[in-house]
């Protein structure tokens, strides 16, 4: 584009949106082409700021008649950048944030631009929640559509399990509903075939009775670590459902609301969040209280929005993130041993490693009833470098590929697909396993040109 030809198409396009298009060269310009993972410094040539279906509509058309690079930004919050791309336009769907609670049949009606916080705030107000991730400002999209997991997926599965349909708005232009009754193959590749298929604009999720919960982390002397992941794996297995516990390594944070005298230091955490009934949780949690014994205990009854808030200041929009995961089937004893050899040299009080269990509601689907595939997995477990120097970068970046390369070797195959960086085709066909020649079915079908690939390419064989 250039010219007249490009004033010409330029004003094609304001003139089919509602919304606003940020240019480069807009006062806004820098600021709007920014994503959550200050690694990725892309310069797309539109950004189109939708407020309805019929804007997305629009950049869709435009983005394929101009043969465009076209990526799809929803709550902002991927780690790879799949949120932006150079060159092309980006789908921002910042101002779809709308949040409707049916509460007498539990269903919430979330705008494709929502986070996490957004749902929580909507559906608290009724006692109900939909499980989600672990962190107020991950975007629903994203999360969902590559599977979704966090505090209350022992308990009632993933995300994408509780999905009733989603609105999506396909290569073609087209505008479609899919649910188990309506577009069951668009349906089933949606619940873990991430953004593939097109841009969701709306989702309907199931909601169930979750309101104030006991949680938070317990941290746990670092020379323990060992003994601490033996512990957590022992009694995860044998906890109830309404118990979800996340392990892993922290450093004490240097903020007001830390205790100061474990400031820099660094610590084994168990993070639980118990939903089930109040009277029972001290005795449900007590042995995460009592193990160790512990250096700090910050569990307490508070409401579920509260737990999910907990740990966003920390993690602030703009860091350098690299992150690797895998899927494994049990946490045996070499795991532990090589978690206890890296998770300690854990660099910045930012990152995280978390292992999370996937266990429960999620493994009583089989591994074919949607694109989600490892539902025979009972963990997921993560190393991601969270720091505020592009400085560090090598020290981070090798502490994560060292760690990732002495646990791999007990990985159950792939990943989950929405921890994944750049990591390859064939990173991507593990993710999927035997799921991955249904899923390119069914991208030949709804995006046969390979409209939507700036994500966890599904590459279609047309």
């Amino acid at each position: 584009m250039n010219g007249k030809i490009e004033d010409t198409v330029i004003k094609e396009l304001e003139l089919n949106l509602r919304g606003e298009l940020i240019q480069p060269g807009d006062e806004n310009y820098d600021e709007a082409r920014k994503v959550y993972n200050g690694m990725i410094d892309r310069h797309p040539r539109f950004i189109t700021r939708c407020v309805d279906v019929a804007d997305v509509i629009a950049a869709v058309n435009f983005a394929r008649k101009y043969e465009l690079p076209l990526a799809i930004r929803g709550g902002g919050h991927n780690v790879a950048g799949l949120g932006t791309c150079d060159d092309g336009i980006v789908i921002d769907l910042l101002h779809m944030k709308s949040v409707r609670v049916d509460p007498v049949n539990r269903i919430a009606y979330v705008g494709g631009g929502c986070t996490l916080g957004d749902v929580d705030h909507a559906t608290y107000a009724f006692g109900l929640a939909t499980p989600s991730g672990i962190a107020s400002i991950t975007g629903v999209a994203g999360l969902t559509l590559g599977g979704g997991m966090g505090h209350l997926t022992r308990k009632y599965g993933l995300s994408c399990d509780n999905l009733i349909s989603v609105d999506i708005v396909t290569a073609d232009g087209g505008f479609l509903i899919a649910s188990e009754d309506e577009n069951s193959d668009l349906f089933w590749a949606v619940r873990g075939g991430g953004g593939n298929f097109g841009v969701v604009t709306s989702f309907q999720f199931r909601l169930h009775p979750v309101s104030k919960v006991f949680g938070g982390p317990v941290f746990y002397p670092i020379d323990r670590a060992r003994d601490v992941l033996k512990f957590y794996r022992d009694f995860i297995g044998e906890a109830p459902l309404e118990l979800g516990a996340i392990a892993g390594f922290r450093i004490g944070p240097p903020v007001p609301s830390f205790p100061k005298e474990f400031h820099g230091v660094k610590m084994c955490v168990i993070i639980s969040c118990y939903s089930g009934p109040m009277e029972k949780a001290e005795e449900v949690v007590k042995p995460v209280r009592e193990f160790g014994p512990p250096v700090l205990d910050l569990m307490k009854a508070m409401p579920f929005p509260a737990l999910q808030r907990m740990s966003d200041a920390l993690v602030p929009a703009g860091l350098q993130h690299y992150w690797k995961a895998d899927f494994v089937n049990e946490l045996n004893d070499g795991l532990i041993e090589a978690h206890t050899k890296y998770g300690p040299q854990i660099p910045a009080f930012q990152s995280v490693v978390n292992i999370f269990p996937v266990d429960g509601a999620v493994n009583r689907i089989g591994k074919n009833e949607t694109a989600y595939s490892y539902r025979d997995a009972n963990f997921i477990h993560v190393i991601a470098a969270m720091y505020p120097d592009p400085a560090d970068t090598p020290n981070n970046v090798a502490w994560v590929k060292n760690y990732w390369n002495a646990l791999h070797p007990y990985s159950a195959g792939g990943a989950y697909v929405n921890f994944l960086m750049d990591e390859g085709q064939d990173r991507i066909k593990a993710t999927y396993r035997d799921n991955y020649e249904r899923l390119v079915e069914i991208k030949n079908k709804y995006d046969p040109t390979n409209l939507f690939h700036v994500n966890q390419n599904i590459k279609p064989t047309k």
